[in-house]
C-alpha cells in the first residue's frame, strides 16, 4: 500500500486563520462600541460564543489582542500608501477609517506616540519616508524628509478627528472626507509633490 500523500496545507490551519481573523474583527467591533478599556477575552469570548480557551489559543494575553488589533489598523491605515488607487482615494480611505473608527484610533494613537520604534505601529514608515526624500530631491527642494512625514501622518491620523469631535461635532463624514481630501491635495502640490493639474 502506497503511503497517504503529504497534504500541503493541514485542515486546521485554514480553521485557525478564519477564527483568528474573526476574533480580531469582533475585538475590533467591540472597541468601536465600548472603547478599548472594556475589551477583555470574556468579552471577547462572549460575544463570539466560544470558549475563553479558544481565544487564548490564538492570544496569550489582552495585551497580545490589542497588538493584533493595533496591527490590524496599521493594514487598514497603510492602505493609505497604495499606489493603485488615486491619491484622493487614499487620502480619502485614510479620513474615513479615522472618522469610523474613533475608538480604535484612540487605541492606535496610544501605540503610535509611545515612543516606541514608528514602525511597530506604522510599519510602511521607512517607504513613505524614502519615497518623500526622492521627491523633494527631484525638485530640488530641500526639505526634512522626515519631519515632513511625521507632520503628514500626524494631521491625517489625528486632524480629521479632532476637527469632527472639536470643531464641527454635526458635520458628516463624508463632507469632512471631502475637505480634508482637498486639503490634502491643494498641500501636496504646493510642495510640488503631484502636478499642478492632478
Amino acid at each position: 500500500m502506497d503511503a497517504p500523500l503529504p497534504r500541503s496545507e493541514p485542515r486546521r490551519n485554514k480553521g485557525f486563520e478564519e477564527t483568528h481573523r474573526e476574533l480580531i474583527e469582533t475585538a475590533v467591533r467591540l472597541i468601536s462600541e465600548k472603547g478599548a478599556d472594556a475589551l477583555s477575552i470574556a468579552a471577547l469570548a462572549r460575544a463570539m460564543g466560544i470558549n475563553r480557551t479558544t481565544i487564548y489559543y490564538h492570544f496569550d494575553s489582552r495585551e497580545a489582542l490589542l497588538q493584533a488589533v493595533a496591527s490590524w489598523a496599521t493594514e487598514e491605515l497603510s492602505k493609505g500608501m497604495d499606489v493603485s488607487i488615486s491619491r484622493p482615494e487614499r487620502a480619502g480611505h485614510i479620513s474615513r477609517f479615522v472618522l469610523e473608527n474613533p475608538e480604535l484610533i484612540r487605541l492606535w494613537i496610544d501605540g503610535f506616540v509611545d515612543g516606541g520604534d514608528i514602525r511597530d505601529s506604522y510599519s510602511p514608515w521607512d517607504e513613505l519616508v524614502a519615497g518623500m526624500a526622492r521627491s523633494f530631491k527631484e525638485t530640488g527642494q530641500d526639505i526634512d524628509a522626515e519631519i515632513y512625514c511625521v507632520m503628514l501622518l500626524s494631521s491625517a491620523i489625528v486632524g480629521p478627528r479632532v476637527y469632527k469631535a472639536g470643531i464641527r461635532q454635526g458635520e458628516n463624514n463624508d463632507s469632512i472626507v471631502a475637505r480634508f481630501v482637498k486639503e490634502h491635495q491643494r498641500v501636496l502640490k504646493r510642495d510640488r509633490l503631484i502636478p499642478l493639474d492632478e
